[in-house]
């Protein structure tokens, strides 16, 4: 969920409804795991572990970023801070095994990892965009064995004497979006000491993700779990699958290849959407996320639209640099009788979502366990449908004279059948695309459907 420095009313309040009903004193340290005893997966890694298990190729639960780097670059200073950000975050080098039917974390020791150069120069300069595009879509595709491997892979591409593509893929088991960001700036920091020849001096790196792990286990159960369940087992109760018209029958089992379609709003668009948040005292997230279950709502036909969106466990100052999975699936279950006015609508979902993130302590897998134990292999459990609102990737200057742009490698999987991706630029305008499972929907549907949502975006604000 993404607040902006115009939301602060809703924001304060989610904090607050956050500590409320605490207990009062100094708050319990996150212990350092002895590494040489078992070290349990949280409920996230084990639930992208099993997934992983009944499909080591897959490229579904696959991060992958991109750089675009332009200026002198030092690949040998590269390869030196690669290396040296593997050494920095255990959550890198961590495999992942059975002992006693149980999975486990494996921390190994430092070591150099390959950081492969593909030279695109030799090709004509028109071809080399494309060819690296078509190289980020199969990096991307390389399914990672969790026993074996390390789940994080870096390619460097050359596409002039002065520009370069990094592309880096890691396993979501280990990574998520804010990860990246993490990974990216410790990185540059890495970098800019090697290539002047110096030894770089970063902050230590803080909670690493295995204690996190047991940390997480240790303190979600009992009394405190179950009165997460309990709300959810309420919120969910009767929910059914929201089936969207499909231009084909959905097949047996789920099939995770997708495809994305653009969109962008006009920034008085985006203007207005913001000033309509701000009447209703809420966020921008919220005014997103009920347009588009309003938009569901007319597809369907249904006025009960369970949205699938996520939530971050770094709530604790020690875990904003956290690097691992550390993320949670969230359910937006929007309700609501006759035609209501979108003001009304707006409220409700305002509710919501602050009830909801009262309780995003109860991880999604236990979720699906409890409520929905016999799983349909033909689609994703407790939500059909998503919505992400993130702020643009970073870009700026990395050391010794180096210009660093992110760039979005294609999409090629589909985690949903239908996933809506908002990205707010640092110019104010809102973009992104709607990703969909291609077995479902023809690009020409979705494309549609993002026309339409345009539409409704403009009406309401």
């Amino acid at each position: 969920m993404t607040a902006t420095a115009n939301e602060p009313n809703l924001r304060e309040e989610l904090v607050r409804r956050r500590l409320a009903g605490r207990a009062t004193g100094r708050r319990s340290t996150i212990p350092t795991v002895d590494r040489s005893g078992d070290l349990p997966l949280s409920h996230g890694q084990q639930q992208m572990w099993f997934l992983n298990r009944m499909d080591p190729t897959s490229a579904e639960y696959l991060v992958s970023s991109a750089l675009r780097l332009r200026g002198p670059l030092n690949h040998r200073a590269l390869v030196r801070a690669w290396d040296a950000l593997l050494a920095r975050h255990e959550i890198l080098r961590t495999r992942y095994t059975l002992r006693d039917l149980t999975p486990q974390q494996v921390v190994d020791a430092p070591r150099h990892q390959e950081l492969p150069l593909v030279d695109l120069t030799e090709l004509p300069a028109a071809d080399r965009a494309d060819r690296a595009d078509q190289l980020m879509a199969e990096l991307g595709d390389l399914g990672f064995d969790l026993a074996t491997e390390w789940p994080v892979r870096a390619t460097l591409l050359r596409l002039g004497a002065h520009e370069h593509l990094l592309v880096v893929v890691v396993h979501h088991i280990a990574c998520d979006a804010p990860s990246t960001v993490v990974l990216m700036d410790d990185l540059a920091r890495l970098y800019g000491g090697y290539a002047v020849g110096d030894e770089p001096v970063l902050p230590p790196a803080g909670v690493q993700f295995a204690d996190f792990a047991a940390w997480q286990r240790d303190r979600l159960r009992g009394e405190l779990l179950d009165r997460h369940l309990d709300y959810w087992r309420q919120q969910l109760a009767d929910s059914t699958p929201l089936e969207l018209p499909t231009d084909r029958p959905r097949p047996r089992v789920r099939d995770w290849r997708g495809a994305s379609v653009p969109f962008a709003l006009p920034a008085g668009v985006s203007a207005a959407l913001r000033q309509v948040a701000r009447d209703a005292d809420t966020t921008l997230f919220v005014t997103l996320l009920a347009a588009f279950q309003a938009l569901l709502s007319r597809y369907t036909g249904r006025t009960d639209i369970p949205v699938g969106s996520v939530t971050s466990v770094r709530s604790r100052a020690e875990l904003q640099r956290l690097v691992g999975y550390g993320v949670d699936n969230l359910v937006l279950r929007g309700t609501w009788t006759g035609d209501p006015a979108f003001t009304e609508l707006l409220a409700a979902t305002r509710g919501t979502v602050l009830d909801a993130f009262d309780h995003t302590d109860t991880p999604f897998a236990l979720l699906v366990d409890e409520l929905e134990p016999d799983r349909d292999l033909s689609r994703t459990p407790l939500y059909q449908v998503a919505f992400t609102l993130q702020d643009d990737a970073p870009a700026g200057d990395w050391p010794a004279g180096i210009t660093a742009e992110a760039v979005w490698p294609p999409t090629r999987t589909a985690k949903t059948d239908l996933t809506l991706h908002v990205v707010e630029g640092a110019d104010g305008e809102l973009r992104g695309h709607i990703e969909y499972a291609t077995a479902l929907f023809d690009p020409a549907t979705v494309q549609r459907m993002a026309g339409h949502l345009g539409r409704l975006l403009a009406h309401v604000g």
